[in-house]
């Protein structure tokens, strides 16, 4: 993904944020909420979190422009059908987005400068709204 516009210098967001360790402390951020949430914890089992946590990091980084390891380790994404068996409904893609949210305030501006964080909160919004396959 090249980015380019008013405070974002062109390149990659992977790049430009600082690569895999950026996206370490962010995913790390994440799943240390997790195993004690009410709604999502009991979505990951305690044997896999590492796993999950793996895949997160794998994801995000090929999609905003590292390394394809993802795809090459899993082929499509296909969030859609890799959450299906997951109940997620309003609460579950809000609770995703507060514990995210909690991640990024945890890493400083200087890291993830602001053009950069809104419009990878933007992209965190609407994948977890396309996420949501249970009514409320």
């Amino acid at each position: 993904m090249q980015i380019s516009g008013p405070g974002i210098s062109p390149g990659n967001v992977y790049e430009a944020i600082g690569g895999e360790a950026t996206f370490d402390q962010l995913v790390d951020g994440f799943y240390a909420q997790v195993p004690d949430d009410d709604i999502l914890g009991p979505m990951y089992p305690p044997e896999d979190m590492a796993g999950a946590r793996r895949r997160l990091k794998l994801f995000l980084i090929q999609y905003w422009g590292g390394p394809n390891t993802y795809s090459a380790e899993r082929g499509h994404p296909r969030l859609r059908m890799r959450h299906h068996p997951f109940r997620i409904d309003r609460a579950a893609a809000e609770r995703w987005l507060t514990l995210m949210g909690n991640s990024f305030a945890r890493i400083d501006d200087e890291t993830i400068p602001p053009a950069y964080r809104s419009m990878m909160w933007d992209h965190m919004e609407r994948v977890s709204a396309m996420l949501v396959n249970t009514p409320d």
